[in-house]
């Protein structure tokens, strides 16, 4: 286990590190701290080769109230570029998840609003329990889910963006799966093997080639020639590379690859 202020991170023998938001007396809101606790937890879990799943969750029964207002309401007194600065850390935190070379799971264990569905959007696959609650409310306090706006407009699209933006209003999980910000809604007592069966889906991948396969999304959405100069280089590299070779080689012996798990975790 390692534990800073408010975020614990666990990794168990088969790689999977779960990251916790810690701050259940805020409902998991996140100041200066937590976002810069993140962003480090992103980058060290990134280079480490033995990490092969991130899980995302919150401490106790809610994912993430957001940013913190009291923390919010500080920046009064900041300067213009000071709160550009601000803002700035929290996009770099959310880039270094949504970049994240591993696949990243979400366990939306509860409700995940304004920044907190943010997060929610950053995740690869995200499992919420059938009881979440959604919603961009920043408009609802004069501010707008803005730095979030570029990864939740990937994830759902203009038009449910652009409807559920411009209202604040909260939805629930059901909503959210058929907009495509969750891919899986459970009841909370099956929560934790929804998320297992998830991230046992993403122990089976090959971990370069899972990398590059959660890139491939944003590529292939560049004009077709620029997308085509990276997509074949990286099929390229992925098939004459060692690990490509093991999992076709594994494929004709009727054997499982050298990185596939060998029993279930837990």
């Amino acid at each position: 286990m390692t534990d800073r202020p408010t975020l614990r991170i666990d990794t168990d023998d088969l790689g999977v590190a779960t990251v916790t938001m810690d701050r259940p007396e805020v409902r998991n809101a996140f100041d200066a701290a937590l976002i810069a606790e993140l962003a480090e937890a992103a980058a060290a879990l990134g280079s480490d080769d033995g990490v092969r799943v991130v899980v995302l969750t919150g401490a106790g029964d809610v994912f993430s109230a957001g940013a913190d207002l009291n923390w919010m309401r500080s920046m009064k007194d900041y300067t213009f570029e000071e709160n550009v600065a601000d803002s700035a850390r929290m996009n770099d935190m959310l880039r270094a998840l949504h970049d994240l070379p591993k696949p990243l799971v979400g366990r939306v264990n509860g409700h995940a609003l304004g920044g907190g569905t943010g997060l929610t959007a950053v995740c690869d696959i995200a499992v919420a329990v059938d009881d979440a609650t959604f919603g961009f409310t920043e408009v609802a306090l004069g501010l707008a889910p803005a730095v979030i706006s570029p990864y939740v407009v990937r994830k759902v699209g203009r038009s449910f963006a652009r409807a559920v933006f411009v209202t604040g209003e909260r939805f629930g999980a059901e909503r959210a799966l058929r907009a495509g910000l969750v891919h899986e809604v459970v009841a909370r007592a099956a929560l934790d093997d929804a998320v297992a069966a998830a991230v046992h889906r993403c122990l089976k991948a090959g971990p370069r080639a899972a990398a590059a396969a959660k890139r491939l999304p944003d590529l292939a959405l560049r004009p077709l020639d620029e997308a085509a100069t990276d997509t074949v280089r990286i099929i390229a590299e992925l098939r004459v590379g060692d690990e490509g070779q093991e999992g076709m080689s594994a494929f004709f012996d009727r054997r499982r690859p050298a990185w596939a798990p060998h029993r279930e975790r837990g």
